[in-house]
């Protein structure tokens, strides 16, 4: 890969807007290594941030760096870069999950360029939305962002999205059975502790407990009782959409994460409110049933629930000192 050399300050610059990408419990699961004589920037697993009982695979931390590398793709097409990226181009070295060489050039991509303005704006949402219904147009734009990176969205009808609902209904009564996985959980949700931190879930991005019915919105409180919490009843019947790819390797899970922020990014730019779900997925039994039988695609990726909702507060990222090195 032929790459041309970036001052490490404007790196660090792409890395900053990379980093705000979701990530599962929002754990942030990635590392960078840029290296100046060659120009190539690296993207790698943190280890020391895999979840052993809620993720066993490492599919939701390949999602979420799949997701950072979207942004770092995004910031530098501002920038008036093009970040030609390998993906896990090493076998021997399984950490490593892309290469990527900046070219300037770069191609023309407006569309790309485009979403840098939604980049720091997407924030997942765990508020109710309201009733009203997204238009056609919009939800065929976000279709057309996930097959542009490989990937499709599929939009459920009113009796699967019930079915959904009850599989993530049936996801939390797996969960509140499994301590292991309820301990990956509370090691990253910040209830109570009151402390600042740089990672994880804090409470004020809980949103309510959900009063009655069926849910998408997970309930990281759990049985933890957070002071001055409201309780809200949800939309009865959200728009969800199913991401996901034909097959089910851990380069489909990159470009799973890539097409998931794409999506998610749009869907800002278009107005709308977002938020995720894996928590029927995390189930081997339960993730097949995700899946519509008719559709072409094989393998669930990631749940999404979008509508028109209010602001929702950002949640904490690592300082870039903590996930680059220049070496």
């Amino acid at each position: 890969m032929t790459a041309q050399t970036v001052d490490p300050a404007v790196v660090s610059a792409f890395v900053a807007d990379a980093v705000a990408a979701p990530s599962m419990h929002n754990v942030q699961p990635w590392r960078f290594q840029y290296m100046p004589s060659t120009g190539i920037l690296r993207l790698r697993m943190d280890p020391a941030r895999v979840l052993p009982a809620a993720d066993p695979r490492d599919w939701g931390l390949h999602l979420g760096c799949g997701a950072a590398l979207l942004n770092l793709r995004v910031a530098a097409v501002h920038a008036g870069w093009q970040a030609r990226f390998s993906l896990l181009p090493d076998a021997a070295d399984p950490e490593l999950l892309a290469e990527v060489a900046f070219i300037r050039p770069p191609a023309a991509d407006q569309d790309l360029e485009d979403l840098y303005a939604a980049l720091r704006r997407r924030h997942t949402n765990r508020q109710p939305f309201t009733d009203e219904a997204v238009p056609p147009e919009v939800l065929d734009g976000l279709k057309g962002a996930a097959v542009s990176e490989g990937a499709r969205l599929t939009f459920l009808s009113p009796w699967q999205v019930e079915t959904v609902l009850e599989l993530v209904w049936d996801a939390e009564h797996e969960e509140a059975m499994a301590p292991d996985v309820r301990e990956d959980i509370d090691r990253w949700t910040r209830a109570g502790s009151g402390r600042a931190t740089a990672d994880g879930i804090p409470e004020y991005a809980f949103g309510p407990r959900r009063h009655g019915g069926l849910g998408l919105v997970r309930d990281f409180a759990g049985q933890r009782h957070i002071e001055g919490r409201e309780t809200a009843i949800f939309e009865k019947t959200p728009c969800l959409a199913v991401l996901g790819t034909q097959r089910d390797r851990r380069v489909d899970w990159l470009h799973a994460g890539q097409a998931l922020e794409r999506v998610l990014l749009q869907a800002t730019l278009d107005g709308l409110a977002t938020s995720l779900s894996s928590h029927a997925l995390e189930w081997p039994e339960l993730r097949w049933a995700v899946r519509d039988p008719r559709s072409a695609t094989g393998y669930a990726q990631m749940l999404l629930r979008l509508g028109y909702g209010p602001i929702a507060p950002a949640t904490p990222r690592r300082p870039v000192s903590d996930v680059l090195d220049i070496i």
